[in-house]
This record gives C-alpha cells, sequence and structure tokens, in this order.
C-alpha cells in the first residue's frame, strides 16, 4: 500500500540553518557574507543573530529614554545586514533575531541546533566588536558544532584564484580547501567536513600533515628519516584511502612537512580558500576559552576562514 502523501511530508527534513553572530564590527558583516555563501552551498537556511545582554525589555524605552541607544543599535545591525544579504543573495531563505543575552551563551545555544556557526575573527589587525576577540575564542573552544572564523575583507572574490590571462574568467576556479591531518587522532568528523566542503565548492583538498622524527630515535642521519617520512607518507594514504573512494568527484593532493605543528601549518595553508582544523570534543573547562595551540596559532595567523571541527 502506498504512504499517503501527508507521511511523506511529514517526514521531510528541514535542515539545519547556518548561525551567524553579528556585533555590527567589520569581521561579523565579512562573516554574515561568507555564511550567506554556504547556506546556499548547503541548501541550509541562514539565521542572523545579535546577542547583548544589555537590551532592554519591550516596552521601557519610553520611561527610560538612557536605554533607547542598545535597542536602536541591535536593530540597526541586523537591519543593515538583512538589506545587504537579501540584495545580493535573493534566493537565500534569511532569518534574523537579536537576544537579550550574553553572547557566549547565546550562540552556544544557538551552535546546538546549528550546521554550523559562523564568526568574524580579527586575528591580531585591528580591534573589532566583542565578538571578533576573547568571545569568539571562547564560544570556538565550547561549541559542540563546527566554528568558522572569517576575517574582515574576505570576499566571494577571495575564495577564487585569480583569473589567468589578460580578461576576467566568466569562471574562475576555486581555491582548494585545506585540512590539518592530525594522525593522533584524525577524527571522522573533520576529514568528512573537510571532503564535503570541498565536493560543495567543486574544489580540491589539500590534506597537511606535519610530522617529526620521535625523541626516543635520538639523532637520526638522513637515511633513518626518509624511511620515517615514508612510513608517515605510507599511514596518510592508508587514511585517506576510503575518503577517496566515498567522494571521489574530489581531488586530493597530501603535503607533508617536518617541523612543528603550528609553524608547518600556517606556511602549508597559505593560498587556501578554506582551511579546516580539528578540536578536542571535551569542552574547554568553563572560563577558559583555549581551542588548542595549533587551532590558535592558525586562527591568528591564517588569512582565509578557518574552520573549527569537534571531533573525540
Amino acid at each position: 500500500m502506498a504512504t499517503p502523501a501527508k507521511d511523506e511530508e511529514a517526514t521531510v527534513m528541514i535542515p539545519s540553518p547556518v548561525v551567524v553572530g553579528l556585533d555590527g564590527s567589520r569581521e561579523s558583516l565579512a562573516a554574515a557574507h561568507w555564511a550567506a555563501r554556504e547556506a546556499l552551498r548547503r541548501d541550509a537556511p541562514l539565521r542572523l543573530v545579535h546577542a547583548f545582554e544589555g537590551l532592554p525589555e519591550s516596552g521601557t524605552e519610553g520611561n527610560l529614554p538612557e536605554l533607547r541607544a542598545p535597542r536602536y543599535f541591535a536593530r540597526r545591525v541586523l537591519r543593515t545586514a538583512v538589506e545587504e544579504l537579501n540584495e545580493q543573495y535573493p534566493r537565500l531563505y534569511l532569518a534574523a533575531e537579536q537576544v537579550a543575552r550574553q553572547p557566549g551563551p547565546a550562540l552556544l545555544a544557538e551552535a546546538d541546533h546549528a550546521e554550523l556557526l559562523v564568526l568574524g575573527s580579527q586575528g591580531f589587525g585591528p580591534v573589532g566588536g566583542f565578538l571578533s576577540g576573547s568571545v569568539a575564542m571562547a564560544v570556538a573552544a565550547h561549541a559542540g558544532r563546527p566554528v568558522v572564523m572569517v576575517r574582515a575583507g574576505f570576499t566571494e572574490k577571495s575564495d577564487h584564484l585569480p583569473a589567468k590571462g589578460r580578461g576576467p574568467s566568466a569562471d574562475p576556479p576555486w581555491r582548494d580547501v585545506a585540512v590539518a591531518l592530525d594522525m593522533d587522532g584524525p577524527g571522522e568528523d573533520v576529514l568528512r567536513f573537510a571532503f564535503r566542503s570541498a565536493e560543495l565548492r567543486h574544489a580540491p583538498l589539500r590534506v597537511v600533515h606535519a610530522w617529526h622524527v620521535p625523541l626516543a630515535r635520538g639523532v637520526v642521519d638522513a637515511g633513518e628519516r626518509a624511511q620515517v617520512k615514508a612510513t608517515v607518507d605510507r599511514e596518510v594514504e592508508e587514511l585517506l584511502s576510503p575518503w577517496r573512494r566515498k567522494f571521489p568527484g574530489v581531488p586530493v593532493t597530501t603535503v607533508l612537512h617536518e617541523g612543528r605543528a603550528g609553524h608547518v601549518l600556517v606556511r602549508a595553508a597559505e593560498g587556501a580558500g578554506l582551511l579546516v582544523v580539528g578540536r578536542r570534543g571535551r569542552r574547554a573547562a568553563p572560563g577558559r576559552p583555549h581551542t588548542g595551540p595549533v587551532a590558535h596559532a592558525l586562527i591568528h595567523h591564517v588569512g582565509c576562514p578557518v574552520a573549527l571541527v569537534p571531533h573525540d
């Protein structure tokens, strides 16, 4: 017996939204535009959130004129972003909300129901909004879903390689997606996110791994070092083999460098359109906004958006 149409409709899954935190800074507006493009790629809705604990309750501004400014600023932040995004991405399903709550807890709650959370990142540049610094780092350290950090100035054009030849290309190639591979805990969620991101962009995937000779082996000669590198190369290929089969349309290259992960990965990720790095799934202790030394270095030194993906 055929299943009634209404039952079929009842089982349709509504995709989780891409959520972006706004604070009025250039970084958060760049994050909103990146999130809009990502939502379209994922066929997902976009949700804009402005959170500020000091927002007055509805109806109180008439009695307390000094409280009108925070509410006006919040409305302007959302209205400006909504107008820009609606004009530039007319096919996007967009919702916006201001929340009278501290930004950190509000965004962590939003992340629990999101496909991913997108925030502005100031790196070592000029001070931006409050979501561009310690609050963003704390959210990235605690969120149970992927968090993408976007710098001010990263635009749709930044996603693509420069057009070759004299005239501009109608469809310039995408910059590749880079993923920092940790052989001690590669994490299926990290690789799945990286391969899926490359697939959505029709872009190649660059797998970057920093290796070193175990300290227990002491000083080694060139031949022993070459053996260690060959072993690492084989282990990386064995790890990636099932993912190549799952995503046959994604071209994959591997980049192995000897050295400390933070230094190696910052250099090896140059030119990428998106960098994916894992973060241990256990959430940081309350009040400690640490994402780990490698992720911290990448967020602050890499110019492209950085996706932090929690894993076991």
